[in-house]
């Protein structure tokens, strides 16, 4: 659907996109990641469009957006970060407005409204003025605009900048059933709602890409260790008498606590070693009260974190760790697969 190819973006000496490619498939909710700076906005700029790149190319259903500009922006509904909005207008004049400059056929025009406003929540205040509305309904003015027509693509930066948690849900709400109709990137700096509403991220960096994964395979790519916390109602030294009986623990961290007797411990092992069930045993047959036990799960933000801090080199060696350990997992699978196959040829 979407294939950007070598895209670079400059302004003078600097050097906003970075030789950036990616391929968008249709059908999904994409997230796009980046600490600021990073080149998202002149990314999405580009793809629709808006401004033109240095060198490379974007095209959108096959369509080049710079030798093809209106074939490839058919396809395309763009929110930007800040709505254009023209705040004299009533809601209903603005998307009649919009939907004439977005080559709507007439005859098509009102129901693609009607569309975008149910879409969107709008009827209620179809006929007030945008200045007059609150920046919840102003945002949802300016995605009724996005999708009018309901584009193949909708590129939303920033949905939901400075909206109250209400609003946020709402307009989470719309992108997920957009999501299921039309290929959806979504620019956003709340790591949280990436996690909730999108099925694949995309990372970039000083104008690079650093990922692109579901959220689930970058959390899981880019732990090292896992990590899991005890509460026990027993002392220092019982508890790591006990836990040197199972040789896959690593570090331990003791925290103890003088209420109730209890020492708290984070116990450091591999990643895909599980001793909850060795521990809880291991207490229950010596009579030592397990009174906790929860795993902590690296998060998107961690990643996110992990990814972008540092310099440009720093985030190019993290990048390169990451791909060869993502080889490595591969072949491990590929091998258990194989010997798999083999087992079952020989019975």
């Amino acid at each position: 659907m979407i294939e950007v190819k070598n895209l670079v973006k400059k302004y003078g000496n600097h050097t906003a996109v970075d030789n950036l490619s990616f391929t968008v498939e249709s059908g999904k909710i994409y997230g796009f990641l980046g600490p600021n700076g990073a080149g998202k906005s002149t990314t999405m700029n580009i793809m629709t469009g808006y401004i033109g790149a240095t060198e490379g190319d974007v095209l959108i259903d096959g369509h080049s957006i710079s030798n093809e500009p209106e074939e490839a922006k058919k396809h395309i509904g763009y929110l930007p970060e800040i709505p254009p909005l023209y705040m004299d207008m009533k809601v209903l004049e603005y998307l009649k407005f919009a939907a004439e400059l977005k080559g709507i056929k007439k005859g098509k025009r009102a129901k693609a409204i009607e569309e975008a406003m149910n879409l969107t929540k709008l009827n209620d205040v179809s006929g007030r003025l945008i200045k007059n509305l609150s920046k919840g309904y102003k945002q949802r003015v300016g995605l009724a605009q996005a999708v009018l027509g309901l584009p193949d693509i909708i590129i939303l930066d920033e949905p939901t900048v400075g909206l109250d948690p209400k609003q946020i849900i709402e307009i989470r709400d719309v992108i997920k059933k957009l999501g299921k109709k039309h290929t959806v990137i979504l620019s956003s700096h709340i790591l949280q709602e990436v996690s909730a509403v999108c099925d694949e991220v995309m990372i970039i960096s000083h104008g690079q890409m650093v990922a692109c994964d579901t959220p689930d395979n970058l959390e899981k790519i880019m732990e090292d260790t896992s990590k899991i916390t005890i509460k026990v109602k027993a002392d220092k030294n019982t508890i790591e008498r006990l836990l040197n009986q199972i040789p896959d623990i690593g570090n331990t961290e003791y925290r103890e606590n003088a209420e109730g007797g209890l020492t708290e411990v984070t116990i450091t092992t591999k990643v895909n070693v599980d001793v909850r069930e060795k521990l809880f045993h291991l207490f229950a047959d010596n009579d030592v009260a397990l009174i906790e036990m929860y795993s902590f799960k690296m998060s998107l933000e961690d990643v996110f974190l992990k990814l972008t801090s540092g310099s440009k080199k720093e985030v190019g060696k993290v990048m390169k760790a990451n791909r060869q350990k993502n080889i490595e997992e591969t072949s491990d699978d590929d091998s258990k697969n194989d010997e798999e196959v083999e087992t079952e040829d020989e019975q």
